[in-house]
């Protein structure tokens, strides 16, 4: 495996992304993750992200000096290089050696980092302040540009490498290339962790977690993640897997019936259906911290499963979706006091929890569990949906969450749905939802005036949700959206729409 130590910087997961990318699987944590545990990993090779830090800066990031003696080849990236530089012994400079966008990176020596990209001269992306100035003879250089006198360097035993600019983007054309050279040529990775493989792995592991007897009680959402988790989990252990629905009173329109047609009728996978609608909306009464909302509905799921649970003789085992953007997003580089947000699956449950969890996606990104379903033979209508938030409606409610408040979204959303669907928007977008904001304006409806709710229509593009952009929509498809909803959800007289990338927004609201 190739270990990820992460300095902070936003294209951290796109170093994932591509390593996956090579059939390779990786690992990303905290840069200060105890040398120890990176010993037992036995990692194949290090690389050290980029981050928003300054060298110059006090308490700025850095690793122990273990870290890049552990044996196996260590790339350092932007920030990254810096560390290895210091740790050398280079002269670094900050301030006017701010270097950001495309600049030309010219190769000076022959170097298996950059075997295969033809040519001397490379276009690149920088984005970074500090510059290495000077370097001990311990170092050689590779290349430079004309901003940065030491743009490539490696160590003399070629064991550790530094480079300035970002191989991850898309705006760096040989980095592709690049990572490949350092993960597959130099690390030597064969490139050969499928998803094939990949169940069978789990399927094994799954099996030596639960035992020959015990059984697993698996919370379905509706979404990929729990669906193919559970498809997995049900490869491993059959009949011993029990699934349950809980109508929260959170979720979209319809969703229960299809969820009964699907599991139980189609895949033939027990299916118990619990109604606990009404403890959930009771427990969010007066809640408006989206942070609250996510661990009081997270703190009652746990709470229904195991009720369920005592009621199903031998499970010892709970079932969960977690995907490894939830396990990201939940530790960030800083440590767990500095977290993005909460996710029910990985920051919600409560220490009384009296069942073990089987996670059997958490190394996963989107995509690649959508792939793990098709493997499983899972019908396209469960592996394409498109994701859904685990707390339901409750995070697309700004404010508080109430029965009337969740019937209005889930009209609207129920608009939003038909209306991506029959245009085809499904097909190019990650994610289009509606969001129900906690205002209200005026507007003219008929003859007279109104003063009603604002709904926002959010859809982004994205690769595996780590990162997105907005969705540029055609107007007419946006009017079409706002006539029906306003004409057809009472209560609601305007709709905006939501033109904010990830970063510096989520994707979703709350």
């Amino acid at each position: 495996m190739i270990l990820i130590l992460d300095f902070g910087s936003q294209y951290t997961q796109l170093i994932a992304r591509r390593v996956r990318e090579l059939h390779v699987y990786c690992e990303l944590h905290p840069f200060n993750l105890d040398p120890a545990k990176i010993r037992a990993m036995k990692p194949s090779g290090i690389i050290l992200s980029g981050g928003p830090a300054s060298l110059y800066e006090e308490n700025a990031p850095d690793i122990d000096d273990t870290v890049l003696n552990m044996g196996c080849p260590v790339l350092g990236i932007c920030y990254g290089l810096y560390v290895i530089a210091q740790h050398a012994g280079a002269k670094s400079v900050g301030s006017r050696a701010r270097e950001y966008g495309a600049a030309t990176l010219i190769v000076d020596r022959d170097d298996k980092l950059f075997a295969g990209l033809g040519g001397r001269e490379h276009r690149v992306w920088m984005s970074h302040g500090d510059r290495v100035e000077a370097i001990p003879d311990t170092l050689s250089p590779i290349a430079h540009t004309a901003n940065s006198p030491f743009a490539a360097f490696r160590s003399n035993d070629g064991r550790l490498r530094g480079i300035q600019f970002h191989p991850e983007v898309v705006h760096t054309p040989c980095g592709t290339l690049l990572l490949r050279n350092f993960v597959l040529g130099i690390c030597g990775e064969r490139g050969d962790w499928t998803m094939a493989n990949f169940i069978d792995t789990k399927v094994a592991e799954i099996q030596k977690q639960v035992g020959p007897k015990d059984r697993v009680i698996m919370g379905l959402s509706g979404g990929v993640d729990s669906s193919v988790a559970a498809a997995l989990i049900h490869r491993a252990i059959g009949d011993r897997l029990e699934c349950v629905f809980v109508d929260t009173g959170l979720l979209r329109a319809g969703e229960r019936e299809r969820m009964e047609n699907v599991f139980a009728r189609q895949l033939g996978i027990a299916l118990r259906v619990v109604d606990s609608s009404e403890l959930f909306i009771s427990r969010l009464k007066g809640l408006l911290d989206p942070e609250q909302k996510r661990r009081i509905i997270g703190h009652t799921f746990i709470e229904v499963f195991e009720k369920e649970a005592h009621a199903l003789e031998g499970a010892r085992f709970l079932g969960q979706g977690t995907l490894y953007p939830d396990v990201i997003e939940s530790v960030s580089f800083k440590g767990p006091s500095a977290v993005i947000k909460s996710h029910h699956n990985v920051g919600g449950l409560p220490e009384t929890m009296k069942l073990e969890v089987v996670e059997p996606l958490r190394e996963l990104f989107k995509d690649e569990a959508r792939e793990v379903g098709r493997e499983l033979g899972l019908a396209a209508e469960i592996v394409d949906r498109e994701p859904f938030p685990g707390p339901g409606l409750a995070v697309r409610i700004v404010g508080e969450v109430t029965r009337e408040r969740l019937e209005l979204l889930r009209r609207a959303d129920a608009i939003v749905m038909e209306e991506t669907a029959a245009a085809g928007v499904v097909k190019r977008v990650w994610q289009a939802f509606a969001v129900l904001l906690p205002l209200k304006t005026v507007g003219v409806m008929g003859d007279g005036r109104s003063y009603e709710s604002v709904i926002a229509i959010r859809a982004v593009e994205s690769q595996d949700g780590m990162t997105a952009d907005w969705a540029r929509l055609d107007p007419g498809f946006l009017a079409q959206l706002s006539s029906r909803i306003t004409n057809e959800t009472k209560g609601v007289n305007r709709v905006v729409y939501d033109i904010t990338s990830k970063p510096p927004a989520t994707i979703e609201w709350e």
